[in-house]
């Protein structure tokens, strides 16, 4: 027998316990983990790449559709959603989702939509979710500052998390190495944190806000937020002073990006 790696991911324990306890009948579903927000969920649907997700739609963070469209250009599970509002149900059925619980549900509607799973999983006939992932992508660069990231994923010892970008006050790169300097939202005066990514910064740099993010010289871009004053130095080029105590060092080749700062400032 095909045994197939599943995910529950839900914001209330009790909904997740429900969920483990109606599969506990079905050795053809192997629990992985679980989830309580979107954040967690993104990570660990990435981390272990289910066959199945068993899909809250109203959640922290990020809510269900959401997660979707953060997972999807790099693992596509077969979902089945559950949530306590109806409102949801005419969307998810219209694309075709597997299926659609409605909390309360009870173990045999639960198991109806676990058979009409197993079914999709057997022959690997994806229904027409990606249907509505396209139509959410569309709908975030339909939206100027939706289309930029907001999250960053970094993989460090072992582990992934997800970076805020509004928690980011300068990046730096070596090479194709990239340095996130972060703080704590509550306090923007304290000092950094330090994770790293791969990727080179000129990619990245297309992906950031250049209302928020501008990139100062060939190694660094900083986020407008957390600078406090530019001095003039040199040659054309200006230093940088951060709220965070750093000095960093503002080159000619970029000075048409101090108009973004002045508009930011003003």
């Amino acid at each position: 027998m095909t045994t197939y790696r599943s995910l529950i991911i839900d914001d209330e324990p009790l909904a997740r316990r429900v969920i483990r306890t109606f599969l506990q009948t079905d050795s053809s579903i192997c629990v992985l983990d679980e989830a309580g927000n979107g954040s967690e969920a993104v990570i660990k649907i990435l981390q272990h790449r289910p066959d199945l997700i068993f899909l809250d739609i109203q959640m922290p963070e990020l809510d269900g559709f959401e997660v979707l469209k953060e997972i999807w250009p790099h693992h596509q599970p077969f979902v089945v959603f559950t949530t306590a509002y109806d409102q949801y149900a005419l969307r998810a059925f219209e694309v075709n989702a597997i299926d659609y619980l409605l909390k309360p549900f009870n173990e045999v509607r639960f198991h109806q939509a676990l058979g009409r799973a197993q079914e999709r999983l057997t022959q690997q006939k994806q229904p027409r979710i990606e249907a509505l992932v396209s139509q959410l992508l569309a709908e975030q660069a339909a939206q100027p500052r939706g289309a930029y990231l907001q999250r960053i994923l970094v993989k460090e010892t072992g582990r992934m998390y997800l970076v805020k970008t509004e928690d980011i006050s300068y990046l730096d790169a070596d090479g194709n190495y990239i340095t996130l300097h972060t703080v704590n939202r509550g306090d923007r005066n304290a000092g950094t944190e330090r994770h790293t990514i791969y990727e080179s910064l000129t990619s990245l740099e297309t992906k950031l806000d250049p209302a928020e993010f501008v990139r100062i010289n060939r190694s660094y871009i900083v986020n407008l937020n957390y600078i406090d004053t530019v001095e003039t130095y040199f040659n054309g080029e200006y230093i940088v002073h951060m709220k965070t105590g750093q000095q960093l060092k503002w080159t000619r080749n970029y000075r048409e990006s101090l108009k973004a700062f002045y508009a930011k400032s003003s």
